[in-house]
């Protein structure tokens, strides 16, 4: 399942809820912002039996956990063993055997075996591990409804295996989970900022779903005080090649609205496979559960998003394909305004159209009915919730724009005409509509969402249905009625994105492991991070070996930069004189301290910073190496770009210039190490990013003699790496050009802020 977490609906974002009577606290630092918390499903915190305790009341303790059960694995070298064969290699069997048999071979001597015999001791070790106290259980079905006149199909003699686990356990595990406990919401909220009030939307309970839901809940005085835990599910649809022979499983996923996103993305247990649906009692009648802080709550459970691509959504919503899961547009015609639709809709028409009607006229599956059907506020046209990759990255931006962009050049015209077809279209117009688009699908994927990022993503969205007209003026598409592309009226602001996906063990799906962090060498520290914006740059742990440069002298004359021990001391002047703010070229070389002892060189550095928008690490953190290599994997050179911040006052490139990066190297000066790079800087073109691409421009800055724009800087000033794309002209790349030689060769580049998450937010 390709999702990406989070589900704040930007339909119902300008619909706010009635406010009732809230209590309110500052959260944070500083009191900037602050939350309105919901009355009525409040989280009491309660006992065993369900009965409130008086506020102050300590959790009973908790309970001590054997850490050193590996059952079935005697130790954990044995298990990690496994995994590495079974998870992280996916060895056939085969090579299994063979590798066992070598192992033997060197352990004989030693009146030692290896932890198995061979691969079926290793499947059926596997086969019979407990994942904690959630067994697997398993059934068949098969089809017994009325078979056709003219034949049967194959599928109706098929029988079709089902894996299960009770998913009210596996909630129940993650509100016990105690590495939660400072990382979950107890009760929906809404926060805002104290400059201007702006609310501002970043974990699932900060919606306006969860909150009617709690308004709607606690209408039942019986329930209040309760806690609410929202069901997040989602599908796909994956084919198990490893020990099943390439069989396809629709697998079930489950995580639960209370935890925080960088929890559910960064592999912590939050998101489970459960495989099969069964409805559990407690979403009417609370009942007592343990939370990982200690305490016990009286839960009550509830149906949120479901996350899934289009096919799924069809499949989900008891539709045909081509028709919208989310409101009443017709298939000719999805771009129409229509009413969202709804399970009481769907049953209205059932009960007074024909199935051919409802069929034809509506897009509406008839004989099925959602699954959905009987659970207490659940209406699966609303949980619907389409993914990024599938539906704008792979949907609208790969499917649609770059293949009607390829159409217009390869079939709609010959590729003699390339020229030609490049003066008729209006290129601007459609670089606007990849522009917009790009700058929708990270706006939406932001980890916090104010009220300014809504009035840019429906901005960015406008741009892009004006826009994208090129391709319909042009005759490229007849038609924009495609579902993926108008979900993006129904957009979320955020789904489950890749989901841990431990569920293709030996036994087709009989068995799934709870894969463990860390190694038997070395336990994993779990580092929440900064949680602010900078970053840490260290040099790589081993230097270039003693054939390359050990001196300035020899690294200028190895880089043919023959400036170098000029550079080099107007930087140590730098460094010992901080408070000195003359321009360094300014400065007299005879006051600059002179410096012809050993170095080292590096062929790489890495950055380690808080990546804004892409949790994928705890705490938010992500680390990158940056290269200046001669020779990378022995084939070619490598010279990363990199961002360095110059004004950190500044937002954006305000305060960011792009360099790149000719060598790392380290020495010694008065006992004080100093790490730092050899750059030549970008200079950038103009004061604003351009209005066609979004994107700032550079070209290779040079210095009062002509001469490329060289200068030594402390790594400390590097921020992350930066990417950029050339600006090619009306003519053919040569052939004979090497991309490795691209930084060197164009005379202006884009810089790259659609590169990834982090890079849209600091390069605007």
């Amino acid at each position: 399942m390709d999702v990406d977490e989070g589900y704040a609906d930007l339909e119902h974002q300008h619909q706010p809820s009635p406010q009732p009577n809230v209590d309110t606290e500052f959260v944070g630092p500083g009191d900037h912002l602050y939350r309105n918390y919901h009355t009525g499903l409040n989280a009491r915190p309660c006992n065993t039996d369900g009965i409130f305790l008086l506020p102050g009341t300590l959790p009973p303790p908790l309970e001590n956990v054997a850490t050193d059960d590996w059952t079935p694995f005697h130790n954990r070298t044995e298990f990690e063993t496994a995994e590495f064969l079974y998870t992280q290699n996916q060895m056939p069997a085969g090579q299994i055997n063979r590798l066992l048999d070598l192992w033997v071979s060197t352990l004989a001597k030693h009146n030692d075996k290896p932890p198995f015999a061979d691969h079926r001791d290793l499947h059926n070790v596997i086969d019979s591990s407990p994942f904690g106290d959630m067994n697997w259980q398993n059934f068949t079905v098969t089809y017994d409804g009325e078979r056709p006149e003219d034949g049967t199909k194959p599928w109706m003699d098929d029988k079709y295996e089902v894996w299960f686990r009770d998913p009210c356990e596996v909630v129940r595990n993650m509100l016990a989970n105690p590495t939660y406990a400072s990382e979950i919401d107890y009760c929906p909220y809404r926060e805002y900022s104290t400059k201007g009030n702006k609310r501002q939307w970043k974990d699932f309970m900060s919606g306006d779903w969860a909150w009617d839901q709690a308004d709607e809940i606690a209408k039942d005085p019986s329930m209040l005080g309760s806690t609410f835990v929202p069901i997040i599910l989602g599908s796909d649809k994956t084919t198990v090649s490893v020990g099943t022979g390439n069989n396809e499983y629709y697998l079930l996923y489950a995580s639960i609205g209370n935890i925080h996103n960088n929890v559910r993305q960064a592999h912590r247990d939050g998101i489970a496979v459960i495989g099969f649906l069964a409805m559990p009692k407690s979403m009417t009648t609370p009942e007592v559960t343990r939370f990982g802080d200690g305490h016990y709550h009286r839960v009550i459970y509830g149906l949120g998003p479901y996350i899934a691509d289009y096919e799924e959504q069809a499949l989900l919503a008891c539709i045909m394909r081509g028709w919208c899961p989310k409101c009443m547009a017709s298939h000719e015609d999805l771009d129409e305004d229509a009413l969202c639709h709804c399970c009481d809709y769907t049953e209205a028409l059932i009960q007074e159209g024909s199935l051919g009607d409802l069929w034809d006229d509506f897009g509406i599956v008839g004989e099925l009915v959602a699954f959905t059907n009987n659970f207490p506020r659940a209406d699966i046209h609303q949980m619907i919730s389409p993914d990024i990759l599938h539906q704008l990255v792979k949907g609208t931006f790969k499917d649609h724009l770059v293949d009607w962009v390829e159409k217009y050049l390869r079939h709609t015209h010959m590729k003699r005409k390339a020229d030609q077809i490049m003066d008729d279209i209006d290129c601007s117009n459609v670089v606007h509509t990849f522009h917009a688009l790009l700058e929708f699908c990270y706006l939406v994927r932001r980890n916090i969402i104010t009220e300014d990022t809504l009035v840019e993503i429906e901005d960015a969205l406008s741009r892009f249905h004006h826009y994208c007209n090129i391709f319909r003026t042009t005759g490229v598409v007849p038609t924009f009625s495609l579902p993926c592309q108008h979900l993006l009226k129904h957009y979320h602001i955020k789904a489950v994105k890749e989901p841990w996906r431990q569920s293709s063990c030996y036994n087709a799906l009989g068995q799934i492991l709870g894969m463990l962090t860390g190694t038997c060498l070395s336990d994993l520290e779990i580092d929440d991070g900064l949680t602010v914006l900078q970053a840490y740059v260290q040099l790589a742990k081993t230097h270039q070996g003693k054939k390359c440069a050990q001196t300035i002298p020899a690294l200028a004359k190895e880089l043919n930069i023959p400036s170098l021990p000029d550079l080099l001391r107007r930087f140590l002047f730098q460094q010992l004189h901080p408070k000195d703010f003359h321009d360094p070229s300014d400065i007299p070389l005879a006051e600059c301290p002179l410096y012809l002892n050993k170095i080292s060189v590096f062929n790489s550095a890495s950055s380690r910073f808080y990546a804004l928008s892409d949790l994928t690490r705890i705490g938010g953190m992500h680390v990158e190496h940056i290269r200046s290599c001669p020779i990378w994997r022995n084939e070619y050179q490598c010279y990363d770009c990199v961002f360095v911040n110059t004004d950190s006052s500044l937002p954006g490139m305000q305060g960011l210039e792009v360099a790149h990066v000719r060598a790392f190297f380290s020495f010694r000066y008065r006992g004080k190490l100093y790490p730092c790079a050899l750059i030549s800087w970008f200079d950038k073109v103009g004061d604003t990013p351009d209005e066609d691409t979004g994107m700032w421009i550079v070209r290779p800055g040079f210095g009062a003699d002509s001469a490329p724009g060289y200068a030594v800087i402390h790594i400390d000033s590097i921020y992350r790496a930066a990417h950029l794309i050339p600006m090619y002209g009306v003519q053919f790349v040569p052939r004979e050009l090497k991309f490795y030689h691209s930084y060197d060769t164009f005379q202006a580049y884009y810089v790259n802020k659609y590169a990834d998450h982090h890079a849209f937010e600091i390069a605007f």
